[in-house]
């Protein structure tokens, strides 16, 4: 049996580009004499379509687009995910749903039973779990075919008791179909393999397992599409982070004809779950998810044009590099805003990166503007001394600036705040917190240095003196972060401990860090929730991103 797997980046409600998408890999599947094509989780409708599934009109548009892609299934059978609604229990209106179509019918329709909650994901929210398990017959083999099922390590929720594949196997199957949409974080690639090579050998039954690929808002999903064999050798693995179309032939005792790409016994045998930061972990994998969460975001949003602020800093130069990657250098513009306490060498530094990528820069000097606001506030303020607010002052006069810019030009900003910033409140609302899209916001500082020499892996982009200089604001004479942080190689570790790991104080503490410094960084991070409920949309490369994946209250008085 030839099975080609279609790893597409479909735009979650544009049935009309989808429904092309996925009718034009059929047919050239077809063209190469293909049995069977594999379409990723939700492929009709995009994924995750979340609160678009309660409106009736998107359902019909989902059946609607199924009934044109059926036409298309004559000589070859069709296995695509939509939403489909649930005529024959009670329980939630709808069900995750593969429909198995072949010669121009509904051969059958496969419902999702582990239904995910932990996360960025809320499926429970909208789908009723599957009740009924059964194989469908094609062509002299027993399908078992789930839906992004690769959670088999139910644990203890009720929800999971009832393994899809325990009941699979009954109906004695001869392959494994997976259609997935597993989301990026730089651990996932080496996790997935772990966890698919497991049931592999648990059942003893190869594997075809087809993720999307693409960036729907923060969350990336990276393709990575798997083949295994029965004896748990990968045999294929489709290319991260772009789309593509590829054959694997399954012989009639379960091998495949394809070259072994990992053996077995080099196949990971658990999930990587990393104790502690390492800033350097798949930084090429974390590049390519930046640049696609860029690329797609503007892309599927109709915007062609970027802007941000380009300090001098570490932060907005990885930013830049990363935006001209995703969007062209002519489409991305710097603007330089020095300010009284802006030293020669940050606005040099700037410069010389604009030119070594040679995107169009400006240099407006807020030093005017600034003192306008103080004369203005003069009244007020009287003679207090100089403290956080005129440092604000400087960080908002920037952010309206590159908001009027555009406003005018039809610009969509950048934000450039690092995880390490967002989490203990080092930003300004309103000023250097502004933005559209938050590109560094799941990176911690040190995975920004990490990702900065990657930058410059081939020649010098990014200006050395940027990487080698202390961080600063420059919101104040000799300003530097570290009079108001701890030093990142530090704050980083006990960060990624309480965020990533959900490690209490005393679990920190444990692990030798000073203990007045873990209660400091806690309290840092809770304070500051109301700051980040407040902030863009961020591109998510970690197992745990602020945003529609992390859930802690505003008012909460924990640790505080």
């Amino acid at each position: 049996m030839k099975i080609f797997l279609a790893q597409q980046n479909y735009h979650i409600g544009n049935f009309e580009a989808n429904t092309q998408k996925i009718i034009t890999a059929i047919n050239e599947a077809k063209a190469q004499q293909a049995d069977l094509i594999v379409f990723s989780e939700m492929s009709v409708c995009g994924y995750p379509a979340r609160d678009f599934v309660e409106f009736n009109d998107f359902i019909n548009k989902c059946y609607e687009a199924i009934e044109i892609i059926k036409e298309h299934t004559t000589e070859i059978a069709v296995i695509i995910g939509s939403p489909a609604r649930n005529t024959i229990k009670e329980g939630k209106d709808l069900f995750n749903a593969a429909f198995f179509l072949y010669n121009k019918k509904i051969i059958a329709e496969i419902h999702k039973t582990l239904l995910p909650t932990y996360d960025v994901f809320d499926e429970y929210r909208y789908f009723e779990p599957a009740y009924n398990w059964n194989v469908v017959e094609f062509k002299g083999k027993k399908l078992a075919i789930t839906i992004c099922e690769d959670i088999w390590n139910l644990g203890d929720n009720p929800l999971y008791r009832i393994c899809p594949m325990d009941e699979l196997m009954k109906h004695s199957p001869d392959l494994m179909i997976n259609l997935s949409a597993s989301p990026f974080d730089y651990t996932h690639n080496e996790d997935r393999k772990a966890i698919i090579k497991a049931n592999v050998l648990k059942y003893k039954l190869p594997m075809i397992y087809c993720n999307a690929v693409g960036s729907q808002t923060e969350i990336v999903f990276d393709g990575a599409s798997l083949v295994f064999d029965k004896n748990a050798n990968l045999c294929k693995q489709l290319p991260m982070f772009t789309e593509a179309l590829e054959a694997v032939e399954i012989n009639d005792d379960g091998t495949i004809n394809s070259s072994i790409v990992e053996v077995a016994s080099a196949v990971p045998n658990q999930e990587l779950n990393p104790i502690s930061l390492d800033e350097n972990l798949n930084i090429h994998q974390i590049y390519d998810a930046l640049v696609l969460g860029i690329k797609d975001y503007f892309n599927k949003m109709g915007f062609t044009k970027a802007i941000l602020g380009s300090s001098g800093g570490i932060d907005s130069a990885v930013t830049l590099a990363l935006a001209c990657a995703a969007l062209g250098k002519d489409n991305v513009r710097a603007i330089l805003m020095p300010s009284p306490y802006s030293t020669d060498h940050s606005v040099n530094d700037a410069v010389e990166l604009s030119k070594n990528l040679d995107n169009p820069y400006d240099i407006i000097k807020i030093a005017d503007v600034y003192e306008t606001f103080l004369s203005t506030l003069k009244p007020i303020f009287k003679d207090l001394p100089f403290s956080v607010a005129e440092e604000n002052i400087q960080s908002r006069t920037r952010g309206n600036l590159l908001m009027a810019m555009a406003n005018k030009f039809g610009y969509v900003l950048l934000n450039t705040s690092n995880k390490s910033e967002l989490a203990t409140g080092y930003g300004t609302l309103y000023g250097d917190m502004a933005g559209g899209l938050g590109v560094l916001g799941d990176c911690y500082k040190m995975q920004v240095y990490a990702l900065a020499k990657y930058i410059n892996r081939e020649k010098e982009i990014i200006p050395n003196n940027i990487i080698d200089k202390a961080p600063s604001a420059e919101l104040r004479p000799n300003q530097k972060d570290s009079d108001s942080l701890p030093d990142y190689s530090i704050l980083d570790k006990i960060l990624y401990q309480y965020i990533e790991r959900r490690q209490g104080p005393a679990e920190i503490k444990a692990q030798g860090f000073d203990a007045t410094l873990v209660d400091r960084t806690l309290k840092m991070v809770n304070n500051n929730e109301y700051k980040r409920n407040q902030f863009c949309p961020i591109i998510r490369i970690s197992p745990k991103a602020f945003g529609v994946g992390r859930r802690v209250p505003i008012v909460g008085k924990y640790l505080n």
